[in-house]
């Protein structure tokens, strides 16, 4: 058979065993039939993609579930699926430039990819329903996937459930169907997505709307605390507009599960847990920040997981800035507080390339946003913000490194920022200030 076998490792510096190589996917249709009491997950999954390659065969990401037929271009294809990896020899090999598809149906329990460093990732059952939280390699245990954040593609997801629940994914509710005793649910997001941001959440929520596009899932009996807590989202939305530009997404939709949990990120919504509704807008720093990462992670993608200060630095310093707008703490008092603390700690790391032990550490957030700060300093607030401004209407909806933020702020630089950013992402030891 003429072609090569696509590989099945990514070129992520930090997880090249997740994802994929010789093709990439343009779209995904997922149809999934879900059972909360057994948690039985029955999928159908159709991938629209273009090989990069002539193709003799490829591979997909999937974890724990039975693969039940695969075709691709409506042929039967021969299928493996050891491990995480279902690789595929089609019946005739795919030609470089062609566009080809592939339907993968599978049965199962959903389980967690379990990860060395963060624990279980992925599709979680709940004691009344499920979530979905896939950052940074969870996708693969509900659907066959490209699993790599340079990659990004559009979505139909449709979800059949028991009646009583309610389903929320990402995108745009296109329809629900009820029929006997159960529901479907279809969702499309038709803004490129990587595949960690794609979630599914079911449970026995009450919907709320929150604003015009903003709108919300939550627990019956939090409906009232939800009201208060989340009271002032809508005029955090306003003052991310001004700063960074216009929301990215159709629609904004928060969903609290009846769990503790910490705050997974998803594309056009933001799932929090009961824990984060106090009553006294305690986390509401954390609506801030997941709002913020509608434009910085979701919208502008990280290209390879050593960027994501990109992410994270980004929706820290969003929290300062509204801090800052809504009459609280500024951003230079903020991060006179937080340059503090990280001064006490350990300068071993670096935050432009923190290794994939140190993705999600706290200091990747802290001094990512120290370094945003010290880039308002030096530039002004008017160079600043139009930084922020251009960076996002730039690069919207597409992938990012920090190579290219570093261009887009020297353009309203006009003295050079090498050593600069160099000091601050590069360099182990925290700068002394922000001068």
């Amino acid at each position: 058979m003429r072609g090569t076998i696509g590989a099945d490792r990514s070129a992520d510096s930090y997880l090249p065993q997740h994802g994929n190589g010789g093709y990439r996917v343009t779209h995904y249709d997922l149809e999934l039939d879900y059972k909360p009491g057994p948690g039985r997950l029955a999928g159908r999954a159709r991938l629209s993609g273009q090989a990069r390659a002539d193709l003799a065969g490829f591979s997909l990401d999937l974890h724990g579930l039975r693969v039940e037929r695969v075709l691709v271009n409506g042929k039967s294809a021969r299928y493996s699926h050891r491990g995480d990896k279902l690789r595929i020899t089609p019946a005739r090999p795919l030609m470089v430039g062609a566009a080809f598809s592939v339907e993968v149906r599978y049965v199962g329990t959903p389980r967690p990819v379990r990860s060395l460093h963060w624990g279980e990732i992925g599709w979680e059952q709940l004691e009344d329903g499920a979530l979905v939280a896939s950052q940074p390699i969870g996708a693969p245990s509900w659907f066959p996937c490209n699993d790599q954040p340079g990659e990004k593609a559009t979505y139909r997801i449709a979800v059949t459930t028991p009646s009583p629940y309610t389903v929320v994914a990402n995108g745009s509710l296109v329809s629900r169907r009820v029929g006997g005793s159960s529901t479907t649910w279809e969702f499309e997001q038709l803004a490129p997505m990587a595949t960690y941001l794609a979630t599914v959440q079911i449970g026995l929520y009450t919907e709320v709307e929150v604003s015009a596009g903003q709108r919300a899932a939550v627990p019956p009996r939090l409906v009232g605390v939800f009201g208060h807590d989340f009271g002032r989202q809508p005029q955090i939305m306003a003052a991310f507009v001004n700063l960074f530009g216009a929301y990215p997404f159709a629609e904004y939709h928060v969903v609290v599960a009846d769990e503790a949990l910490d705050v997974p990120v998803a594309q056009g919504l933001s799932i929090f847990g009961a824990n984060h509704v106090d009553g006294h807008r305690g986390c509401e720093h954390l609506v801030a920040h997941e709002l913020a990462h509608q434009w910085f992670g979701n919208s502008l993608t990280i290209a390879d997981w050593r960027h994501i200060w990109l992410n994270e630095g980004f929706a820290t310093y969003a929290e300062w800035l509204w801090s800052e707008a809504s009459g609280g703490l500024s951003a230079a008092v903020l991060a006179a507080r937080s340059h503090a603390e990280i001064a006490r700690q350990r300068q071993d790391i670096r935050i432009g390339d923190p290794g994939v032990r140190r993705m999600f550490d706290d200091r990747v957030y802290q001094r990512g946003a120290l370094t945003l700060h010290a880039l308002r300093v030096r530039l002004g607030d008017d160079a600043f913000f139009a930084v922020l401004r251009e960076w996002t209407e730039k690069h919207r909806h597409s992938t990012v490194t920090t190579d290219k933020f570093i261009a887009v702020a020297q353009e309203h630089s006009v003295k050079p920022l090498d050593r600069f950013f160099r000091s601050w992402l590069q360099d182990t030891a925290l700068p002394r200030g922000f001068d």
